[in-house]
């Protein structure tokens, strides 16, 4: 038996080639199949958030004339910038005006509160007290400080000033229609049973109605300041923000 013949370089070269093209040919193709799977999941995802956009979007609804349905109480005292006629709960969206007075009234007197509220917990920060009450701390803390007769007094005083302002021709509290005859308060909240003035008689319309918005935005000031200085005082930190 002969040996086999030595294959030539050339012969050698020629068989390999086939095979080194073949390779580059599937790793073309295998790149180009990876590369149109991932364009064609990119498009499907993209389709995927257009389609869940449109089923989140609103409706499209017919213009109405904002005339037909604005509140008849857009126009009252507290409806004001920034925010106009803000109800969010819909307490007043019936335009009932006597409710919305008496809604309107509440917050005025919760307004007057918070004042005197804010004003008392400045002035006892401060270090001010009544004769024989030096002891007593100023926050939270004066409510076990104080002793029990002290609460009897401050009771008593609540109970007087409660019932001296308010419409005293409308007593008690405004429930009915007494002997003094008809009632001289412009709006809720208006105890001076005229008695009081302080000029207010003589003030324009326009004038009036300024006042009584920026009583009404102090007392809403005034109820956010307590509220701050009550959670603040919790804290712990009401010393960084009262000198």
């Amino acid at each position: 038996n002969l040996p086999p013949r030595p294959r030539r370089l050339g012969e050698t070269r020629r068989r390999a080639a086939p095979k080194q093209i073949r390779r580059q040919l599937e790793t073309i193709i295998f790149f180009s199949i990876v590369n149109n799977f991932s364009n064609m999941m990119k498009s499907i995802a993209a389709l995927a958030l257009v389609g869940s956009a449109a089923a989140f979007a609103p409706a499209p609804v017919q213009q109405k004339s904002t005339a037909l349905y604005e509140n008849p109480l857009a126009n009252e005292l507290g409806a004001q910038a920034p925010l106009g006629f803000f109800d969010p709960l819909g307490a007043c969206a019936d335009g009932d005006k006597e409710n919305f007075d008496r809604l309107r009234w509440v917050e005025l007197k919760h307004g007057r509160i918070s004042m005197l509220a804010v004003v008392g917990y400045l002035v006892t920060y401060a270090g001010v007290r009544f004769p024989g009450a030096e002891d007593i701390p100023s926050g939270f803390a004066a409510i076990d400080a104080t002793p029990g007769m002290v609460w009897a007094q401050f009771a008593a005083t609540t109970a007087m000033m409660e019932a001296a302002n308010q419409d005293q021709f409308k007593g008690p509290w405004g429930t009915n229609q007494n002997s003094l005859g008809e009632s001289p308060a412009e709006f809720k909240g208006d105890f001076r049973n005229g008695a009081l003035d302080f000029g207010w008689d003589k003030l324009s319309p326009e004038a009036k109605m300024r006042k009584r918005a920026i009583e009404l935005n102090n007392g809403r000031a005034a109820q956010m300041g307590i509220l701050g200085l009550m959670v603040h005082e919790k804290l712990g930190n009401i010393d960084a923000i009262l000198p």
